[in-house]
């Protein structure tokens, strides 16, 4: 019996998303995969779920209203993040994710209708993670740069001994830099060439909102006005190591408390173990008692 209505509800609902697909008009999956692959930066392979997510996540995108501020904000962190969606797509695509996963409260009540509560708590997480997957984005790639900053800021100290061109010194240092700070600079870099210096380092400092890239752009914006700069990058340089050390420093400190849980876990399979054993050998000797 179970079989049977696993059968029809997986035919339904193929033909339920045929019916729906022609209804809406939805362009087949071969077309939208290659517009998806028209972007060269995306790397990535389109996968056919990934696919499937988008098409309706336009069509609901239609439904979905925001304010101009929050259309605002949200388009500016997908900028930041990479991501190429419009704010009403990205806010529908996490609901049709946590939509679809709560989908599988149908079968779950015709079968096992006990894991309700499971399905209904993992569509919530899923929706909270997609809708703050652009914000992680922004602050992991934030994370990552502010990594990099006491070095950048040192080699700004060494650089500026020798040459007063800013241009010049970006260019030589993104060859080395990591990937999303190096990915920062090449845009910066473009953007100097084609306007103003002063300008095209403040979008750098707007993108990411880093107070210590801040202090960093601040410093070249002055030296780009005729200050020394020199001992301002030294002392800027010493500061941002010891940020360093103390983030450091709290990571060492987690380190022990995300080990200590599989610690008791490791404790209870023993205890278990020799409960169990406990359990059989009185289970024996009560058997042999009556």
């Amino acid at each position: 019996m179970n079989t049977i209505l696993i059968l029809f509800a997986g035919t339904f609902s193929i033909g339920a998303y045929l019916v729906c697909a022609d209804l809406l008009k939805l362009p087949r999956r071969k077309a939208t995969k290659v517009i998806l692959a028209i972007d060269k930066r995306e790397k990535k392979k389109s996968k056919n779920f990934d696919v499937f997510i988008n098409e309706l996540s336009m069509k609901v995108s239609k439904f979905i209203k925001i304010t101009d501020y929050n259309k605002r904000r949200i388009a500016s962190t997908l900028k930041s993040a990479n991501i190429k969606l419009s704010p009403e797509t990205y806010i529908a695509r996490a609901w049709v994710k946590a939509g679809l996963t709560l989908l599988f409260i149908v079968p779950a009540f015709i079968i096992f209708p006990i894991i309700f509560p499971v399905i209904l708590f993992l569509a919530i997480a899923v929706y909270f993670k997609e809708i703050r997957s652009a914000e992680e984005a922004v602050r992991k790639r934030r994370e990552d740069i502010e990594f990099e900053l006491p070095r950048f800021a040192s080699t700004l100290t060494q650089e500026l001994k020798a040459s007063r061109n800013v241009l010049t010194i970006l260019e030589t240092y993104k060859q080395n830099a990591g990937k999303s700070f190096k990915n920062e600079l090449e845009i910066t870099v473009a953007d100097m060439k084609s306007g103003s210096y002063e300008s095209a380092l403040t979008r750098l400092e707007t993108r990411l909102g880093s107070s210590q890239l801040s202090d960093v752009v601040r410093g070249l914006i002055g030296v780009i006005r005729g200050d020394d700069g020199v001992v301002y990058f030294q002392m800027l340089s010493h500061d941002l190591k010891q940020l360093e050390l103390q983030r450091l420093k709290t990571i060492a400190m987690k380190r022990p408390s995300k080990i200590r849980k599989y610690s008791f876990a490791m404790l209870f399979c023993f205890l278990m173990m020799y409960l169990s054993v406990m359990l059989v050998e009185i289970v024996k000797t009560l058997g042999k008692m009556f």
